[in-house]
C-alpha cells in the first residue's frame, strides 16, 4: 500500500479554509493538489471533524481485517469439504 501524502487533519484542515471562503483555484494552487483530488477529499471528508475521519479510518482497517478473516474461513471451509467428499 503506498503511503499518503496528507493525513487527515491536513485535508479536514483544508476543505475548512474552503467553507471559510478561500477560492479553490487558489486553495489548490497552496497545497499543491489537482481539482479533482480537492474534490474527492470533499467527497470523503466534507463536514467531518478530526475525530469523525479518525473513527473512519479505523473503521476501514476493521473492516479490511475482517473481510480477509472471511475470505480466510471460506478457503477452508471449501478445502475440508473437497477432502470429506473423496471416497477413502
Amino acid at each position: 500500500m503506498k503511503r499518503k501524502r496528507y493525513t487527515e487533519e491536513q485535508i479536514i484542515r483544508t476543505l475548512k479554509q474552503q467553507e471559510a471562503g478561500t477560492p479553490v483555484k487558489e486553495l489548490i494552487r497552496q497545497v499543491g493538489i489537482t481539482e479533482q483530488t480537492f474534490y474527492r477529499w470533499k467527497n470523503k471528508f466534507g463536514g467531518m471533524e478530526v475525530s469523525d475521519a479518525k473513527k473512519l479510518r479505523a473503521l476501514e482497517e476493521e473492516n479490511r481485517r475482517l473481510k480477509t478473516m472471511v475470505a480466510d474461513l471460506l478457503l477452508d471451509n471449501k478445502i475440508l469439504k473437497e477432502v470429506n467428499s473423496k471416497k477413502w
